[in-house]
């Protein structure tokens, strides 16, 4: 399939990826680390080699993990996201064609971030912005800020004023995290288990919290099919309604207004970014439908060459998965174009 739309695709600053092997080590296998060390760093060469190769027509790149998430003082993080932003907007500016952004923003301040956030869509043609996760704060950045909070609604404002989605997306367990619930079980952090159970526990305190009954028009982005979510759809679904509701009732408290499933067909799209199963896939797809999903990769963690594989190379049995050819495009490219709003880009049409 030509034209593709991938949208979970990481860079990184040049000085920050060289200096980053240790903490990539964690992610990649030894033989495949400097493949991607090489490729992290690429924007507008291998990256669109490649992505021309296998039929991926358009690239949305943002900021690798940590991100500015993993800077906990306010000032430097500010400078850190506009330095990062003006950088990616420099890269692409000349192959819009083929590529674009999400920002990256430092979430300390949500007036603040709202404000990047609309520099970034209204003046560098950005798609939204990805958000690793909640940002770290305090002297031993063991603060963490999460995004379901009242105070947090003066950016949500701005991402529904502008009509862009947020992705949130995992970062890794560090500092007490790490030693209290990883240092002895080391080899799962990561995709393994610990990017879905943090990522988990955010989009549902986002749906809890009531941020969707405030802002329904809010549009969230999430990957690797749902991090873990969609197996529990049924039981989560009915202790929110049938137990936590009540519950919340009775002592004043505030929770979401809707079932599970209202907010994940209404407000949240799910990529296919590092989850390569069709069997998969057709089990979200027969909960959500095909109008929530999207193609991706996770490139440069998984390989275009792996992710383009199994899309193409397992067409048919993809196409019958979600319900036929129609569908097939439209998570590969189709529901893309609007939830990004793109015009024509490298085989946008083929």
């Amino acid at each position: 399939m030509l034209g593709k739309v991938s949208l979970e695709e990481a860079y990184e600053l040049p000085a920050k990826a060289d200096s980053s092997r240790e903490q990539a080590a964690l992610y990649i296998a030894p033989h495949d680390l400097d493949r991607y060390l090489r490729q992290i760093k690429s924007i507008t060469g291998e990256r669109i080699e490649v992505s021309d190769k296998h039929g991926i027509g358009y690239t949305v790149v943002s900021m690798t993990i940590p991100g500015i998430q993993g800077v906990t003082d306010p000032t430097q993080a500010e400078k850190d996201a506009t330095y990062a932003n003006n950088y990616i907007y420099d890269q692409i500016k000349d192959h819009r064609d083929k590529l674009g952004a999400f920002a990256a923003l430092s979430m300390h301040d949500p007036k603040q971030a709202g404000q990047e956030l609309r520099r970034c869509v209204k003046e560098l043609g950005f798609h939204g912005a990805l958000l690793n996760d909640f940002q770290h704060a305090g002297p031993d950045g063991e603060t963490y800020l999460f995004y379901d909070q009242p105070e947090y609604d003066a950016f949500w404002k701005v991402c529904v004023e502008l009509d862009v989605p947020i992705y949130i997306h995992p970062a890794a367990p560090v500092g007490h995290r790490f030693m209290k619930l990883y240092a002895q079980r080391k080899y799962l952090v990561g995709p393994p288990l610990s990017f879905a159970n943090a990522v988990s526990l955010h989009l549902l305190g986002i749906i809890t919290n009531g941020v969707f009954d405030r802002f329904p028009n809010l549009k969230i982005i999430v990957g690797h099919l749902g991090e873990h979510l969609p197996f529990d759809f049924w039981r989560t679904n009915h202790w929110l309604v049938d137990v936590e509701r009540p519950l919340a009732h009775k002592a004043g408290d505030t929770i979401c207004e809707q079932d599970l499933f209202h907010y994940f067909k209404k407000n949240i799209w799910l990529t296919t970014s590092g989850h390569f199963s069709t069997e998969t896939l057709k089990y979200v797809n027969d909960y959500l439908g095909p109008s929530r999903l999207l193609f991706s990769v996770d490139y440069p963690y998984e390989t275009i060459e792996m992710g383009c594989g199994w899309w193409d190379g397992d067409a048919e049995a993809i196409k019958k998965a979600l319900g036929g050819e129609k569908e097939y495009y439209e998570v590969g490219r189709e529901n893309a174009k609007k939830l990004l709003k793109l015009g024509p880009y490298h085989d946008s049409d083929a």
